[in-house]
């Protein structure tokens, strides 16, 4: 279940924790988001360490598709209807920013990348219509895009829209040329580095797993928050969705393709070191909601073995992404963090521009001037569409917590057997919820309440692992944090 990201990432050397230690911004979180403005502090003379809770490009950069495109889906419309033109515009001018960044970086660090086309495609009439709404929507936005109904896919298309120029990445790449050039700076990089808490003093005091460490700043670039203040966890909504790579006999679509209609399906091409492969994306679905994830990675196989005769599956993994609301991210200062505390998420798998426009954005707020789009972003008026899509996700979250802690309590008691390989129940002892699996010959026993908000976990048939329905926390077999909002990891199991 490894990326091929990570399967083929060259070694990126990191530092020891520093006990005590004193910077002018600490950084949580070793993702495209951390690394870049890590790299502009200190590229601004500014002492700059990163934490990271488990490996640089572990989490949701280490699984992305890794395309760096303006085109987005139909993200353009979405931000439109939410927004308004101007903040449409601005959006645009964001990610166009983050886009060219990102490959002036790539060309002057030397690492290669891919100049390839993007295309939104339509297989119904819903789909067109979708599509007509995004051409509109990125017109406005000064995009250039084209409108067509021929692609290079094996299977009918209603209509595309395209827009050339765009790129894609090999994201480990890039996040090793970042790292050392941070590192050659002055920066240091620690793995295996869990924050569990960040006071807003003067200086801010960092608490992780290894001690304490001061700064006059510190930026949380993890996905989601890992602080509650501003309850950004109800503001985003998290969504898991897999990728499968294939061996194909036949020719691979050259662009980048992703479908208008639901289910998602996202294409590009890639290779693993031994020649080019098919990578195909999709089936993604709110976090910890799905009852059989396994089912969505097969479907996704099913699919692209109808479309592509012959192929075969050489791997697959999965991406935690979390969409904002109301379509644009939340970048910039934490609310009750006095100015100290700053935050990126919600890019909604949008975050190979997303990610260095929001690092762009939140460096220039600790050292100068921020661009007028980032000023248009930060100020952006709430709509009542915002309102009750907010209300909507945080409905959704109410039903999967009554939901889950009704099956807890009124579900069996759990006896002495434990589950079968690969298996993981939910289950009470007198009215506790226990979460129980068997992964590798190990059974654990653990409270099956999350540490975030108090959800009941549900398990994950295809990467073995418990995931919370409420704000996206995940956990490994032990109950160690995976990711998400929770900091600590699953309590263990009450005794029969």
């Amino acid at each position: 279940m490894s990326s091929l990201w990570l399967d083929t990432s060259p070694a990126i050397p990191v530092d020891v924790f520093e006990a005590g230690g004193e910077y002018d911004v600490v950084v949580v979180g070793a993702g495209l988001t951390g690394l870049t403005t890590a790299l502009l502090l200190a590229r601004s003379g500014m002492r700059v360490c990163v934490l990271e809770a488990r490996t640089v490009g572990a989490v949701t950069t280490g699984h992305t598709t890794g395309k760096v495109s303006l085109l987005q889906g139909t993200v353009l419309s979405e931000v439109r209807r939410y927004s308004s033109d101007r903040v449409l515009s601005a959006y645009v001018d964001a990610n166009t920013a983050g886009r060219g960044w990102l490959l002036d970086f790539l060309d002057d660090a030397g690492v290669p990348y891919d100049v390839r086309g993007a295309v939104t495609y339509a297989t119904t009439d819903e789909g067109a219509r979708l599509l007509d709404a995004e051409e509109d929507a990125a017109r406005t936005a000064g995009l250039p895009v084209l409108r067509g109904g021929g692609t290079e896919l094996p299977f009918p298309v209603t209509s595309a829209l395209g827009l050339a120029g765009q790129a894609q990445v090999h994201p480990m790449l890039v996040l090793a040329a970042l790292a050392a050039e941070l590192r050659s700076r002055g920066g240091r990089i620690v793995e295996g580095e869990r924050v569990t808490g960040v006071s807003a003093a003067r200086p801010a005091v960092v608490s992780s797993t290894s001690g304490e460490t001061r700064a006059g700043a510190v930026v949380l670039a993890t996905g989601t928050p890992i602080l509650d203040r501003g309850l950004y966890f109800a503001k985003v909504e998290p969504e898991r969705s897999y990728i499968a790579a294939f061996r194909i006999p036949g020719p691979i679509p050259h662009g980048m393709h992703l479908s208008a209609d639901a289910p998602t399906r996202s294409l590009r091409a890639a290779s693993d070191g031994h020649g080019e492969v098919l990578l195909v994306g999709g089936n993604g679905h709110p976090a910890g909601r799905a009852p059989s994830p396994a089912e969505r990675v097969a479907d996704l196989t099913t699919w692209t073995e109808e479309w592509f005769p012959g192929a075969e599956r050489i791997g697959w993994w999965a991406a935690q992404d979390y969409r904002s609301v109301n379509r644009v991210p939340f970048v910039g200062w934490l609310p009750r963090g006095r100015g100290r505390i700053y935050l990126a998420t919600g890019y909604g798998k949008w975050g190979m521009t997303n990610a260095v426009a929001a690092a762009l954005s939140l460096a220039a707020d600790l050292t100068g001037e921020p661009p007028e789009w980032a000023r248009v972003l930060h100020h952006r008026v709430t709509k009542p569409i915002d309102l009750a899509d907010g209300v909507r996700a945080n409905a959704a979250v109410g039903a999967a917590a009554a939901r889950e802690w009704t099956a807890a309590e009124t579900g069996p008691e759990l006896g002495p057997e434990a589950p079968g390989e690969g298996d993981g129940v939910v289950g009470r002892r007198g009215r506790a919820p226990v979460a129980v699996s068997t992964v590798d010959g190990r059974t654990c026993a653990l409270s099956a309440v999350c540490t975030h908000l108090g959800g009941v976990v549900r398990w994950n048939d295809a990467e073995l692992s418990w995931d919370c329905p409420l704000h996206g926390s995940r956990f490994a077999p032990d109950g160690s944090v995976l990711e998400g909002p929770a900091t600590e990891p699953l309590g263990h199991a009450p005794r029969g």
